[in-house]
């Protein structure tokens, strides 16, 4: 019995459906979905929230449509670090929702339990803030656009010994960017005439400081490196330095720029004020590109206070996926879509920014900043000084 045949014996309501299901088979094709991973509730809700503003207001200054296609964006919410859910919920967008691109995460061992699924998946995986180096080397399919900690690092340590402190105590939290961190400190500390006298690792999840200060005291140093990761641990750590007397006492606090997110600033006052920082990301950075993004951002998320650092990686991150998108003209292709983007340089809100072709991790200036009050009394990260191309220097073995 011939196609045609078949044909005249339907009914016309039911070739009306077929016709309508091939337009929506098509429909469905020119739709491209981005899956976003990242703390949407819980303690680092606000770093979620920034994901989402800097995604939303890519699509907002660009369009929701790249050659073509229209992207989707699928949001999943990862409260804190869990490996087991983040791999989970990865696994989820990739083959329920049918994501072409995956992007976000916020911790390190998050973004460590994803990235075995992307070569089946046939999915590539931009990092929108997770800091370790070694992220990079664990699939070809992942590229940066945040920064890694050894990378914000380094400028730091030269810079404090230039300021007279040689004697210093590391405090870091005790997984992946902790680890980069205080072993990038502790080169750069050295190289400049300066020694680390104790390193300390502490619990990701550490809330009460005063032991830790009580150290510090007692170690008699000139100065103190520290990273957390952003949120309520590092707005913790800033006011138990102030509160325990240690500034008064002529101590020395130097960290990268997680310790001063512009969303704490308000909160931290005068106990972070003349806090040296370096960072790849201030919101008071003073570009026409990035009072663009700012305002972009700020409408997203609802709140002129509340943009920080992670939303530049997600807008940036939008930017990239975009670009894999015109490569692949559409098409599911990770590979291809990676080995396009290498070499790939941009004006980003943060200054010019480039994939390292090798690595696939980002370049970018690393910018000196202290916390002091702009013209109108707010509390900002003053851009003080600039190193340019700075390349990720951690170990990625």
């Amino acid at each position: 019995m011939t196609k045609g045949f078949l044909n005249r014996l339907l009914p016309a309501s039911a070739l009306a459906l077929a016709g309508a299901l091939a337009l929506s088979a098509s429909a469905w094709a020119d739709t491209i979905k981005v899956g976003i991973i990242g703390p949407f509730s819980g303690p680092f809700a606000l770093q979620g929230k920034n994901f989402q503003a800097g995604a939303e207001a890519w699509l907002a200054q660009n369009g929701k449509s790249v050659a073509g296609h229209d992207i989707e964006l699928v949001y999943r919410d990862l409260p804190t670090a869990n490996p087991q859910q983040a791999r989970a919920l990865a696994q989820e967008l990739i083959v329920r929702d049918k994501v072409q691109y995956l992007g976000g995460v916020y911790f390190t061992p998050d973004a460590m339990a994803i990235t075995p699924l992307l070569k089946q998946g046939n999915v590539p995986l931009v990092i929108f803030n997770a800091a370790t180096s070694a992220i990079m080397t664990s699939s070809p399919l992942v590229v940066r656009t945040s920064f890694t900690l050894s990378q914000t690092t380094t400028p730091l340590g030269k810079a404090a010994v230039e300021r007279g402190v040689k004697k210093f105590v590391s405090i870091v939290s005790d997984y992946g960017p902790g680890v980069d961190a205080e072993g990038a400190f502790k080169k750069a500390i050295e190289a400049a005439g300066g020694e680390v006298k104790e390193a300390i690792r502490i619990p990701l999840n550490t809330t009460e400081f005063s032991p830790i200060m009580q150290r510090i005291r007692d170690a008699g140093a000139e100065g103190v490196f520290a990273f957390l990761p952003s949120g309520p641990p590092t707005l913790g750590f800033v006011k138990a330095f102030s509160d325990t007397g240690l500034k008064k006492a002529g101590v020395k606090l130097f960290a990268p720029g997680d310790l001063t997110q512009e969303s704490d600033l308000p909160a931290l006052g005068e106990s972070a004020a003349g806090l040296i920082t370096s960072f790849h990301y201030a919101v008071s950075h003073d570009s026409e590109i990035n009072k663009r993004f700012v305002a972009a951002a700020e409408k997203a998320i609802g709140a002129p206070d509340l943009v920080s650092f992670p939303a530049v990686g997600a807008y940036d991150g939008m930017f990239v996926i975009s670009k894999m998108i015109a490569a692949t003209a559409g098409k599911q292709d990770a590979e291809k879509a990676v080995e396009a983007v290498k070499g790939l340089g941009w004006e980003s809100p943060r200054g010019p920014v480039k994939i390292d072709p090798e690595t696939r991790h980002i370049t970018q200036t690393i910018y000196l900043r202290e916390v002091a009050k702009d013209a109108q009394g707010r509390w900002i990260n003053k851009e003080i000084a600039s190193v340019p191309e700075q390349k990720d220097s951690g170990l990625t073995k």
